[in-house]
């Protein structure tokens, strides 16, 4: 990295450690150092574009951008497969496992822009202004973006929703009525007739013998 001078000097030596704990959640430990060195090294090439007060969340915008690049030249490496899924810059279910596995089994099913926005939020502490300089979009889309990520979340924690009933028996209020023999008050007449009897068969009768043709 070039010679700094006084001012950029202490920004790095402010922001360092928040820098570094921002990719030790990301990446592999190893190429931690090297990120970090990295991410100084382009603020100090664009130190000129930075509004004053906007440091950190500037920073952390570009060490996402250095993240993403990273994994997928780690994919590439790994596999052509795995270089197809999409870009992610949060930390991992396997960080998340250490402290919880629930929160690290529902933190793997969301998706990466939910856990990037409630990264920033909630690991690396940042206001909302701050997360739209991070992420490039307005406060208003981080609130929202912040809310419905937290609700999948809490969905995703929960489990499956068990407050549906049961299928059961059906209680007795909700049976229909049963058969049985009808009752006196019943004015229904009964006909006694053979099982798949036609009731129109009594007017068929057969041909009596005298209504027969006699042969000449």
């Amino acid at each position: 990295m070039p010679p700094v001078d006084d001012a950029f000097a202490a920004v790095y030596s402010k922001y360092l450690p928040a820098i570094g704990g921002f990719l030790a959640r990301r990446v592999e430990h190893r190429f931690v150092e090297d990120l970090a060195a990295d991410v100084f090294a382009i603020a100090w090439r664009r130190r000129a574009t930075v509004t004053a007060g906007e440091e950190l969340p500037w920073l952390y915008r570009i060490a996402a951008n250095l993240v993403a690049n990273h994994r997928r030249q780690q994919a590439t490496a790994a596999s052509l497969l795995f270089a197809l899924r999409a870009t992610d810059t949060a930390p991992s279910a396997e960080d998340i496992a250490i402290t919880d596995l629930a929160l690290a089994d529902a933190w793997r099913r969301l998706r990466p822009r939910d856990r990037e926005v409630l990264a920033l939020a909630v690991l690396e502490d940042l206001p909302i202004p701050a997360i739209s300089t991070s992420l490039g979009v307005s406060a208003n889309a981080v609130s929202i973006r912040l809310h419905r990520a937290k609700k999948t979340l809490a969905r995703l924690m929960d489990g499956p929703d068990d407050t549906a009933p049961k299928a059961g028996p059906a209680s007795k209020a909700d049976a229909g009525p049963k058969a049985g023999p009808a009752s006196k008050a019943d004015p229904t007449p009964k006909v006694d007739t053979a099982p798949d009897a036609d009731p129109t068969d009594k007017d068929e009768s057969v041909p009596s013998e005298r209504s027969t043709p006699q042969p000449t």
